[in-house]
This record gives C-alpha cells, sequence and structure tokens, in this order.
C-alpha cells in the first residue's frame, strides 16, 4: 500500500493574475490567482475471501494512516447482496472481532439498482446514519454493492463533513470492471441520470471476486458491456481476447470473467490516471463510447434498462452511425455487434421506436442531456476500429434514424 506523506499534500501558491486583461485603473482591480494542487492515490485491491476473519487486507486499508487506532465505520450494503448472502452481517462481525482495529458501528441494507439512486431518501438514509454513529472525516462508509449502490453511498459519505473516508467493495461484474474503480459519485435527479454528484476519489477499493459467484446470469452479462467498451477504448489485444472468448464468457466460467473484470478494471485505472482529465473538465470523454443513447434510454425505460444493457445499445448504434459516416469500416459494426449477441446482448429494446409529435425518435434528446452534461460544446466519441477513438462535435439524425432501423432489424 502507498503510504500517506502529509508532507506532500499541498503545492502551490498565489500571485498576480496574467489570464485576465488588464481592468481599467479608476476601478482600482488587482486578480490574484490561487494555485494549488493535492496529489491523489488510492489502492485498488483482488483478492477473494475479503471477509474471511484470516484476510488481513480490510483490517489494514483501514489502518493504512494511522495504524494505531481503532477505525470505526458504517457498512452500506445492496439489498441483493444481502439476499443472495444472508448471513453477510454476520460475516462482517465476526470479521471486526478478529480484527481489533476496525470496529463496525452499524449495517445498512437498502435497495440495489437504480431505485437507490432515484429516490433521494435513500442517500439521506445513509446521511442520517453518518450523523448518527458520529463517523467523522477520519472515520468510514463501507459501501458493499453494485455500482448504484457504490454511487449512492460515494455521494452520500461526499457531501457529509465535506467528504468521509469511502471504501468501496463491488460485487457486480459492472462495478469491479468499471465504475468502482473511478472517482465519480451521485444520484438521479429531475429525471436524469447522475444529475446530482461529485468527483471525490474513494479512499480504496477491494475487489473480491467470490462475490461474482452470487449474480444471477443476466447481471453478470450486463457487466460485460464495460469491458468490451474499454477494450475497444484502449487495448485491441483484449478485445481480440474477448472475441476468442465470447463463447466461455457467455457460459459464465468464472476463472474467464474474473479475468475479463481484472483486465478491465486496470485498463479502467490507467485511463484515469493517464488521460489527463481524471476530473472531466474539458468535453472529450472517450469513456463514455455509446452512452449519449444509453442513458437516455435508461430514463425513458424508468431504469428497467440495466445500463449495461444500454450500454451495449449505444455502443451497437454509435458503431453503425461511425460506418454509416465512413468513420469504421462496415465490417467493423456487423463484428462488434456479432460480439454482443454472442455474449448474451439483445442490441435492441422497443424505447428506441418512441418519436416525439414530429416524428423524431425520442432517444435523440439524449444528445442535447448529454452536451449539458459534458458541459461546453458536444462531443461524442466514436470507435474507427479496436484501440483507435475519433471525437465528433455534431451528429446527423438521419443516420441515427438508420442505424435505429438497422438495430429494428436485428433485433427488434
Amino acid at each position: 500500500m502507498i503510504p500517506y506523506d502529509a508532507a506532500r499534500r499541498f503545492a502551490g501558491g498565489v500571485a498576480p493574475s496574467r489570464r485576465l486583461d488588464e481592468l481599467p485603473e479608476k476601478y482600482g482591480a488587482r486578480v490574484l490567482r490561487a494555485q494549488f494542487s493535492i496529489p491523489v492515490d488510492y489502492d485498488v485491491a483482488f483478492c477473494s475471501g475479503i471477509l474471511e476473519p484470516s484476510n488481513p487486507l480490510l483490517a489494514r486499508t483501514l489502518a493504512q494512516r494511522e495504524p494505531a487506532r481503532v477505525h470505526r465505520a458504517i457498512v452500506v450494503i445492496d439489498g441483493g447482496v444481502a439476499h443472495a448472502r444472508p448471513d453477510l452481517e454476520s460475516e462482517l462481525a465476526a470479521y471486526a472481532r478478529a480484527n481489533p482495529t476496525m470496529r463496525i458501528e452499524a449495517c445498512l441494507v437498502v435497495p440495489g439498482g437504480e431505485v437507490c439512486k432515484t429516490d433521494p431518501n435513500i442517500a439521506g438514509r445513509v446521511v442520517e446514519a453518518i450523523e448518527a454513529e458520529r463517523i467523522d472525516r477520519q472515520s468510514y462508509v463501507i459501501a458493499v454493492g453494485g455500482g448504484a449502490v457504490l454511487d449512492m453511498a460515494g455521494y452520500a459519505a461526499a457531501i457529509s463533513h465535506r467528504g468521509v473516508r469511502l471504501v468501496r467493495i463491488p460485487t457486480t461484474v459492472l462495478s469491479q470492471a468499471d465504475s468502482s474503480v473511478g472517482v465519480k459519485n451521485g444520484i438521479n435527479a429531475l429525471g436524469k441520470k447522475n444529475f446530482l454528484g461529485t468527483f471525490s476519489p474513494p479512499f480504496a477499493v477491494i475487489i473480491d471476486d467470490e462475490f461474482l459467484r452470487t449474480l444471477e446470469r443476466r447481471d453478470t452479462i450486463a457487466g460485460m458491456a464495460e469491458a468490451v467498451k474499454v477494450a475497444l477504448l484502449r487495448d485491441r489485444g483484449f478485445y481480440q481476447w474477448i472475441v476468442r472468448n465470447a463463447g466461455p464468457l457467455a457460459a459464465l466460467e468464472h476463472d474467464v470473467v474474473r479475468r475479463l473484470v481484472r483486465r478491465c478494471a486496470e485498463l479502467h485505472l490507467a485511463h484515469i490516471t493517464t488521460a489527463g482529465d481524471p476530473f472531466e473538465l474539458g468535453s472529450s470523454r472517450p469513456l463514455d463510447f455509446g452512452h449519449w443513447a444509453a442513458h437516455k434510454l435508461e430514463s425513458m425505460t424508468r431504469h428497467s434498462l440495466r445500463h449495461g444493457v444500454a450500454v451495449a445499445i449505444g455502443m451497437a448504434l454509435d458503431t453503425l452511425y461511425a460506418t454509416d459516416a465512413g468513420i469504421a469500416h462496415r465490417g467493423f459494426a456487423t463484428e462488434l455487434i456479432d460480439l454482443l449477441e454472442a455474449i448474451g446482448f439483445r442490441v435492441w429494446d422497443d424505447a428506441l421506436d418512441a418519436c416525439d409529435e414530429g416524428g423524431a425518435p425520442l432517444v435523440l434528446a439524449g444528445l442535447q442531456e448529454f452536451r449539458e452534461h459534458l458541459g461546453g460544446e458536444l462531443t461524442i466519441p466514436l470507435v474507427r476500429e479496436p484501440g483507435a477513438v475519433v471525437d465528433v462535435t455534431e451528429m446527423d439524425e438521419d443516420r441515427i434514424a438508420a442505424a435505429i432501423e438497422v438495430l429494428r432489424r436485428r433485433g427488434g
């Protein structure tokens, strides 16, 4: 684990600003620019059996900055995980007894899936638990669950005391491979996905592949979309490995799924730490490939459409668009859709048929919502070929409609 060095917490200073034009002297204006940086580091650990009493990983993770004290925590548990592992709270209690450097003050079971992000009362319950158990900025919220629960619990932790330490223990393919290793938290509001949220890095992430054994087939398959996405964006060799292993992945072979998850998490983390924009201050977001349509489809279906399934549809739609626009070769779209279907996705949802009063597909509104979410100009990442991404700043509605028609014939 990386030791915490208090001496390197801050670097910066104050100097006269040269970024503003000189103001008229009569106004007596003087502009100073504050500039500082805070190094961010957090561990992403992979293991099997995180709650085995003899496994010190969780206890050591909590103690890494203050090893001489007892570390207090509340645990937010995804209701789906609690159902699949009914002894989970007892396992947590037994682990804490065997590792006296940590103390669990309370366990809070919340609904899993998008409902926990859409109902603001659920994040409020986590905030109330933080206050009731006197969880301070050097105590912990441990979130155990799928990506939605991690997002919601992370948001609650980030807005409490302006930031309580968060440890994520993701339990689904989607959350282990993708969202858990990132720096974003959020909840849905005003009918829009992730309208409220923060950029707040976790204290640590612990990925335990044993949780994958508790998943239903549809949840395991849905999570693989993000792995296909990140492979397309960053690693041609990994994409080819997925193509070769589509059968074992569809059969949910544990070792193959575990390898998929770990490589995807590594690539996602590498993007966050090396792409130069971890807090998304610019407009280019290659990791959002397929997401402008995916987020809109989720909202249109009131989140009955799983995120991973929506992303698969969004990637198929955008790749068909890219081939029609001459950005990608025509065979690539067929290859990608074949792969998605071989894994177990259906690249169609009836929400794509919904139109406004003028006959335009309602999903097109996702472009404007995506632009607003980005800030600045619309920037849509399209894949030219595995490992090569092109940003476009406008999308032709007729081409989108044509791509939807291809998907209707393919999967409708």
